[in-house]
């Protein structure tokens, strides 16, 4: 069998998202990244591109020319639309990957390890058919590894891409 190229997905970030009494608060505005007059999915995309280097920091979220994974955060927050209301934190990571190139990918694999040497366990149900997934069942104080993999029309999986962490902070 043909394998798919071990460098797909090459670009695996891990964003933390925090929604609670202790997450912040952004205009709408400056999280609209695309100036079409709503904070949506491509605003969360182009974030993630201007985090990687990829497209060209324009943003103002987190001040004049910083893209970083906050800048991601806060977008994603924005565009999911979350009441951030006191209570319990509750924790998020985002994972996004660039879009394999590999002929006949029909999805992805998420992957998650806790600490930076444990044993993967696969997180996702079904295929993840887009280049993003959020995992929620997370605990705080710990650390998890994730990778991806892509997966072909013949249900050939790819080596992992390259492995991110995301440390849970106590709330």
């Amino acid at each position: 069998m043909k394998s798919i190229r071990r460098s797909q997905p090459a670009c695996l970030i891990a964003c933390l998202l925090s929604v609670g009494s202790n997450a912040w608060a952004q205009a709408a505005n400056a999280c609209d990244l695309d100036k079409n007059g709503v904070v949506d999915q491509r605003d969360v995309v182009l974030a993630v591109n201007m985090a990687l280097g990829v497209a060209p920091c324009t943003a103002t979220v987190q001040g004049p020319g910083v893209c970083t994974v906050v800048l991601v955060q806060r977008v994603a927050n924005a565009a999911s639309g979350t009441c951030l209301t006191d209570g319990p934190t509750a924790h998020t990571v985002s994972l996004s990957w660039v879009l394999s190139t590999s002929p006949d990918v029909v999805g992805y694999n998420v992957y998650r390890a806790t600490g930076a040497s444990g044993q993967y366990v696969k997180i996702n149900s079904s295929l993840v058919l887009g280049t993003g997934f959020s995992d929620m069942a997370v605990v705080s104080g710990q650390t998890y590894s994730y990778v991806a993999t892509a997966v072909d029309s013949r249900n050939v999986e790819s080596d992992y891409s390259n492995v991110t962490q995301a440390a849970i902070p106590v709330p």
